[in-house]
């Protein structure tokens, strides 16, 4: 789950009720972050551009009393983070494909490896892997690897996979 995003939007909706509320400020910095999350050419971002606190003569003529042109702004604004934050829970991080996860995962376990084993431990376990054996094979062929490079070094390996934060938020 992309937690880091909710987090971040959650914390623009509360924004909205800040005393000192600058709704301009907001927009520009709710603009970079949707962007980042949905790409430059969401149509949140047209939508958060198009929110104005627009105080022109016809819109003090509305004698309405709903709610003000700011507090309807805000409502809008809210609604959009928050149509956003379900979009993400349901759906994930739009361009987050499998592949792209896959390759993150890789790159995380390269570096762990990289990081506990001797530069030619690594290149003898890489040719394992690489290696035209079936699946049973090649792990009885790491195994026996990791058994000669020692406890401590299979014990690093494991615990350096699991404890990566980014390997966690996956799980």
């Amino acid at each position: 789950m992309a937690t880091k995003e909710i987090t971040l939007l959650k914390q623009q909706i509360e924004k909205l009720n800040d005393k000192d509320f600058d709704l301009s400020a907001w927009k520009k910095f709710t603009i970079v972050f949707l962007a980042r999350i949905f790409g430059d050419d969401s149509p949140k971002i047209s939508q958060i551009e198009k929110i104005e606190s627009d105080y022109s003569s016809w819109s003090l003529r509305d004698t309405s009393g709903s709610s003000s042109i700011i507090d309807a702004s805000k409502k809008l604004a809210r609604e959009i983070l928050e149509a956003s934050i379900a979009e993400i829970e349901i759906f994930g991080i739009p361009g987050k494909t499998d592949d792209a996860v896959s390759i993150e995962i890789i790159n995380i376990i390269n570096e762990i490896l990289q990081d506990e084993l001797k530069g030619s431990q690594f290149k003898e376990l890489k040719k394992i892997i690489k290696s035209s054996l079936i699946a049973k094979e090649k792990q009885t062929k790491i195994a026996e690897k990791l058994k000669v490079f020692g406890y401590e070094t299979s014990i690093g390996i494991l615990s350096g996979i699991l404890a990566n934060s980014r390997i966690g938020k996956m799980i």
